[in-house]
């Protein structure tokens, strides 16, 4: 017998109904293995057609949802540790509101949970619809690999991540790191003993848009970048040199204009992921590498 299990998904105004409904049914009423309960964090005051949407879901899920309804719109971190206190469940599986996870997601991630704090997957990255995939990004997948993978780089997909609770707050939660919560949570349960697991396998659909490459650069993020690195040095997570050089790789890649980002990602990427480490010197994210030929979109 598996574990019960918490899906956890975090809402805000600025997400479209359609993309909400396809990615919870995809995450329940498809899946070979269903969640036990499903907490969903309404972040912040949402527009009549979402608060439908989300009364519809509660009212038809085949399994209990426990909607959190925050005030004021608080940001991905603190909205996701409102969840995790709401969870009845020590085992927790993420979902982002504008995903598609694979129907068999959760009957292969939950048996492996049973010897590990995480477990992260590979995904396919698509626009529009589905059918158009555009990458694939896959985690590195040997435990010492993620821990050495994790000093310049989040060695997990965060929408396709299952962890157990318990870990998480060992490491203080999310906390309130704009942009780069998830990284900085992983780092801090890695440094904490936790034991990783990552499957190649894609399992979400992860859906990018034409502002992609924006959301991945600007002063916002670069702001958020320098506090993770100084954070990661003054834990000890990183050395001296890799801080300097995190600093300068990262920063750097969140410094050049938008459409240089979208030109020199995937050569990068087709590049790096030939690494023995894997690693993609232009993105917090695991490696990522272009999608077959037919599958490529215009």
């Amino acid at each position: 017998m598996h574990e019960p299990f918490t899906l956890l998904l975090s809402v805000w105004d600025g997400d479209q109904t359609d993309h909400l409904e396809l990615a919870f049914c995809s995450a329940v009423d498809e899946q070979t293995l269903r969640p036990a309960q499903v907490v969903i964090v309404q972040d912040g005051p949402v527009r009549d057609e979402l608060t439908a949407s989300l009364a519809e879901l509660n009212a038809t899920s085949p399994v209990p949802v426990t909607l959190v309804p925050l005030e004021q719109n608080q940001g991905l971190g603190p909205a996701l540790d409102a969840g995790l206190a709401a969870s009845e469940h020590d085992v927790i599986a993420r979902m982002d509101a504008d995903d598609v996870a694979v129907p068999h997601r959760f009957e292969v991630q939950i048996p492996l949970i049973a010897e590990a704090d995480i477990v992260g997957a590979g995904l396919l990255e698509f626009v529009g619809d589905i059918d158009n995939v555009v990458g694939q990004r896959v985690p590195p997948t040997d435990p010492e690999q993620i821990r050495r993978y994790a000093r310049m780089h989040d060695p997990f997909n965060h929408p396709t991540v299952v962890y157990r609770r318990q870990a998480v707050l060992a490491a203080g939660g999310y906390g309130d790191l704009p942009l780069m919560e998830d990284y900085a949570l992983f780092a801090r349960m890695l440094q904490n003993g936790a034991r990783p697991v990552n499957v190649a396998e894609p399992l979400v659909y992860y859906r990018v848009g034409a502002t992609a490459f924006k959301r991945r650069g600007g002063a916002d993020l670069l702001r958020s970048e320098l506090r993770l690195q100084r954070e990661f040095r003054r834990q000890g997570f990183t050395s001296p040199a890799e801080y300097a050089r995190n600093v300068m790789v990262r920063g750097g890649y969140r410094l050049i204009p938008w459409w240089a980002r979208r030109a020199v990602y995937k050569p990068m990427v087709a590049h790096y992921t030939e690494q023995p480490d894997g690693a993609d010197p232009a993105e917090g994210e695991p490696a990522a590498q272009p999608a077959p030929p037919m599958q490529v979109g215009p």
